[in-house]
């Protein structure tokens, strides 16, 4: 979903996924948790103001190094993120609560983006490839099927 707020456009998607809130957080927060669904390797300083080093290939060659801007070990983390390579800065914050029936909801809030057609476009990529790893997640936990290994993106 797009919205328009006061501060600008920002992107939420909502993900239920049939697994324990704990085991869910931790695919956000951890190395083995994020390694399981979205990078290749990480490392993880798990802090307000620690970072987390995403590596995009088994080599750490190719890298992406993000702080942390909030965390809540109860369900929340703020990822600082830049989502291209000009100016555009759009934070990701990931909350993560338990489901009494269904396990854990997942919501990803990015933004916010400018009203500008270049911010636009970017906000319309990152609403592809955030939904495309929420699935992923959700595939990993649920059913050990990791995308990746045959649509990567």
């Amino acid at each position: 979903m797009i919205s328009r707020e006061p501060d600008g456009v920002w992107l939420t998607l909502k993900e239920v996924i049939a697994f324990g809130h704990e085991e869910v957080f931790a695919c956000l927060t951890t190395e083995g948790g994020l390694m399981r669904w979205f990078a290749v390797q990480a490392e993880v300083d798990l802090r307000q103001g620690g970072l987390i080093k995403f590596g995009w290939d088994r080599k750490f060659t190719k890298t992406t190094t993000v702080a942390i801007l909030d965390y809540d070990p109860g369900g929340r983390i703020v990822w600082d993120w830049h989502p291209s390579y000009d100016d555009v800065h759009a934070p990701v914050y990931w909350t993560v609560t338990p489901e009494v029936e269904s396990g854990s909801k997942v919501i990803l809030r990015q933004g916010p983006f400018e009203e500008s057609v270049d911010s636009l476009m970017v906000l319309a990529e990152e609403a592809e490839t955030w939904r495309w790893y929420l699935c992923n997640l959700r595939c990993v936990l649920e059913s050990k099927h990791d995308m990746r290994a045959v649509r990567p993106l």
